[in-house]
């Protein structure tokens, strides 16, 4: 029998763990493969056993980092024992780029000399563009996830990059026209600090909103480790929410949705490739409002960047501002022509996202990995 591939994976936050157990699926049907690492139900679903619990690394925003400041970095060494113990053929670390980068170098230091992929480049092309050449030393390439990526990374000297598109496409599910009535989505993000900051907002305009004629009710797509949790937050509530933590489940309730009100991340991507116009929300904390101000205040919405203008309307701010995203969101639920606006606009996103650009065609990331185990 061939020897198998020896992969470890790192994925430190919901998105990144839908990534990670894709790629091992696609990896499985190709190779023998052996793999450890750390990640959620995604991986775990997909025989990882994983290292510690993938929530100790779930953090947003400086307040959330201070706060767990011992235990992030004790798993940072922690991840990067394990990787120069078992000297794996090639490690890939999926987003959570602070926590990535530190456990790279702390690898790299510690003796590993395998290959290091990146799976998700950093936003250099937004902020801080001179982190895109510190990158290079520690990783043998990064796969992005959205098409302008490796020209980004390429003019700023950073590591080889290729653009591998995002699981959510082979999911695609784009309506020809908006519903006329249905429900609306509620997506108060999965971190501690984003539902503390996010789910009285969504409270607040789920009671605004339950008197319009065409909403029919709420549901909040989740994480099956966060549903026993979102179910006990919004039992009080005073309209009725269904927590929607099954994949399949999801995918139908989104095909009866009038709009969604998401925070920003990759959730609103997939809503996006599902066809749910959206509203992007967000309530920062106060260092990353002064950052936001300081960059400008720019878009943050995936749709967004990728169109290069706005699709989903934005309201990313320090304080809860219910009666701006409320009046949007009646708005929206009011104005079939606006809805299918956005559902023609995600069409157009979708056509890019499933080719890349001409410089950057999209290929698969199986395929890069194992390139870097035959040049092994």
């Amino acid at each position: 029998m061939a020897e198998p591939l020896k992969l470890f994976v790192v994925a430190g936050e919901p998105s990144g763990d839908r990534i990670g157990a894709d790629l091992i699926a696609q990896l499985q049907r190709r190779v023998p493969l052996a793999f450890a690492g750390v990640g959620g139900d995604e991986l775990v679903g997909q025989g990882l056993k994983s290292l510690f619990p993938m929530n100790d690394l779930a953090v947003m925003g400086i307040t959330d980092v201070l706060m767990r400041l011992p235990l992030l970095l004790w798993r940072i060494e922690q991840t990067a024992r394990a990787i120069a113990h078992a000297q794996p053929d090639i490690v890939v670390l999926i987003d959570a780029q602070d926590f990535s980068k530190r456990v790279a170098k702390r690898a790299r230091r510690m003796g590993y000399r395998g290959a290091m992929l990146l799976y998700v480049a950093p936003t250099v092309w937004a902020r801080r563009p001179d982190r895109a050449a510190k990158l290079k030393p520690l990783f043998d390439e990064v796969l992005a996830v959205l098409p302008f990526e490796p020209e980004a990374m390429q003019r700023l000297g950073g590591p080889p990059t290729c653009y591998v598109g995002h699981p959510a496409l082979g999911e695609v599910s784009l309506p020809s026209a908006p519903v006329e009535s249905g429900l609306i989505a509620l997506l108060p993000g999965s971190r501690d600090g984003e539902l503390r900051r996010h789910l009285p907002l969504m409270r607040e305009l789920a009671a605004a909103l339950i008197s319009e004629p065409n909403v029919t009710g709420f549901f909040m797509p989740t994480l099956p480790g966060l549903s026993e949790r979102l179910q006990r937050e919004t039992a009080s509530w005073p309209v009725p929410v269904q927590i929607a933590a099954n994949r399949d489940d999801r995918k139908e309730l989104y095909g009866q949705s009038l709009l969604a009100i998401s925070v920003a991340g990759t959730a609103t991507l997939e809503l996006a490739l599902a066809g749910v116009p959206t509203i992007l929300t967000y309530v920062m904390d106060g260092p990353q409002a002064r950052t936001f101000d300081k960059l400008g205040r720019p878009q943050v919405g995936l749709a967004n960047i990728i169109s290069g203008r706005q699709v989903v309307p934005e309201f990313v701010t320090a304080t809860p501002d219910v009666a701006a995203v409320t009046a949007e969101a009646k708005s929206l639920v009011q104005n079939k022509q606006a809805r299918q606006d956005q559902i023609t606009a995600f069409g157009e996103l979708v056509k890019v996202m499933q080719t890349g650009t001409a410089d950057a065609p999209r290929q698969n990331p199986a395929d890069r990995v194992l390139s870097h185990w035959r040049k092994a």
